[in-house]
């Protein structure tokens, strides 16, 4: 506990030294300025952080507090300045024309609506611009808007293809090592190609820092990896901060790092319960995560789903089942040996999660 405090301690002060660094020229923005009042708090959470043992050696923790939050100030306004971009060059271009060439491979698959195609271009590419406003509006009524807006959900169903995949490999220390090198590359790689918006790279450093830590022996500490994360992107691209997906990607894994488990606890042993305990498990999740965004998305959208609960439930398996299955009938059109029946099972599926929203949206 003691790395992951000292981690905290410096990643809070220095997160809120850049959020005033970037946020200063924008305090005519409703966002900004709720953005500014909340971080005042980022400081003094640290100190009720569960991985503090009391207030010993407070000349030192206030030393490294100002330093921190100096050294985020500073690169706030630098960064408001000339912000680093997260992808460059070759490597961005190559990427770019990957993530187009996957958005034309979907819409050459036989599909009987139109619709579908568009929901899974969203779901893989993060393409929105061919959705109905109608289905659109439907996934916003409901609480899943964040289905079609590329996030950290995606990414981690990506990685656990791809682990699955890789699984033959073996656990040896060698087939280890390349089977992390391969899912780092290849979850980049979708980063990449998916544009790398803030959300999902801060889902792309989860995986790296996680693999980094498995490798290294390490425990995969969801707070340890979330604090440097944090550090890492800020410093890479500070005026991220200012984007409504890094502030909810990042609420929400806080969420789930330091709500989500008591709440989880509420209920000791709902593991063991099968059906009833994996309702509950999911129900704290989607609890937390919700508590940690819905400040924010209030302030950036002035909207609280009412059915949010109902609504992830529902809509996260579904999206659990829908992008593997919507790879795999990719893959197999793009070869074209893609057998009728799997394409009608994808559109099956699509239009179950569209019309079990389009319901909750009604009520």
């Amino acid at each position: 506990m003691k790395v992951e405090g000292d981690i905290v301690g410096f990643v809070l002060p220095f997160a809120a030294g850049v959020t005033v660094g970037v946020f200063a020229a924008y305090l005519h923005e409703p966002a900004s300025a709720g953005m500014l009042m909340a971080v005042s708090l980022l400081p003094p959470l640290y100190l009720i952080h569960p991985s503090r043992k009391g207030l010993d050696g407070r000349i030192t923790t206030s030393v490294m507090i100002l330093s921190a939050a100096l050294c985020g100030l500073v690169t706030g306004i630098t960064g408001s300045v000339t912000s680093v971009s997260t992808i460059t060059g070759l490597a961005e271009s190559k990427a770019l024309a990957f993530g187009r060439s996957m958005q034309a491979a979907i819409d050459s698959i036989p599909f009987a609506s139109t619709d579908t195609g568009a929901i899974i271009k969203a779901l893989l590419t993060g393409e929105r611009s061919d959705i109905p406003p109608d289905v659109t509006e439907a996934f916003k009524a409901s609480g899943a808007s964040h289905i079609l807006a590329l996030s950290g959900l995606h990414l981690g169903i990506i990685y656990a293809i791809i682990r699955k995949i890789l699984t033959p490999f073996g656990n040896s220390p060698a087939a280890l090592r390349i089977r992390s090198m391969i899912t780092i590359f290849s979850c980049g790689l979708y980063t990449l190609a998916t544009g790398a918006g803030p959300s999902i790279v801060r889902a792309f450093l989860f995986i790296l820092l996680g693999e980094a830590a498995s490798l290294s022996g390490r425990i995969r500490n969801t707070g340890g990896i979330l604090m440097g994360a944090l550090l890492i992107q800020l410093t890479i691209s500070p005026e991220s901060i200012r984007s409504a997906g890094f502030q909810l990607s990042y609420a929400a894994m806080a969420g789930i790092a330091y709500l989500y488990p008591r709440i989880r606890n509420l209920w000791p042993g709902a593991e063991k319960d099968g059906i009833i305990g994996w309702i509950w498990n999911s129900a704290s999740l989607s609890i937390a995560c919700q508590v940690a965004t819905g400040p924010i998305a209030w302030l950036w959208f002035r909207t609280f789903p009412q059915h949010f609960l109902l609504t992830n439930l529902l809509a996260i398996p579904l999206a659990g089942i829908i992008i593997p299955v919507s790879l795999s009938t990719l893959i197999l059109n793009t070869f074209g040996i893609c057998p009728n029946i799997m394409i009608k099972a994808t559109e099956t599926l699509v239009d179950t999660l569209s019309t079990a929203l389009e319901i909750i949206s009604t009520m």
